[in-house]
């Protein structure tokens, strides 16, 4: 892995100080939490991307008409 890169980010000041609260009672540092939360949102992203990729070639189905479908099916 590549040296950290520094970066400035603000926080609102109630997150910030749960931010310290956690880093504190997990021994960890700030820039630690903030990159593994950034890991987890991305990986959230590349997770989303890939069942996209997935169901690429399936067909897609109009919301009004479904919708009317579901009432007359009596299902809604």
């Amino acid at each position: 892995m590549s040296a950290p890169k520094r970066a400035t980010i603000y926080l609102e000041p109630k997150l910030h100080k749960a931010m310290k609260l956690k880093a504190v009672e997990t021994e960890s540092s700030l820039s630690a939490l903030v990159n593994e939360a950034v890991v987890v949102f991305l990986n959230e992203d590349a997770e989303d991307l890939e069942t996209f990729e997935k169901r690429r070639n399936e067909s897609s189905m109009n919301f009004n008409i479904f919708v009317k479908q579901l009432k007359k099916d009596g299902d809604i």
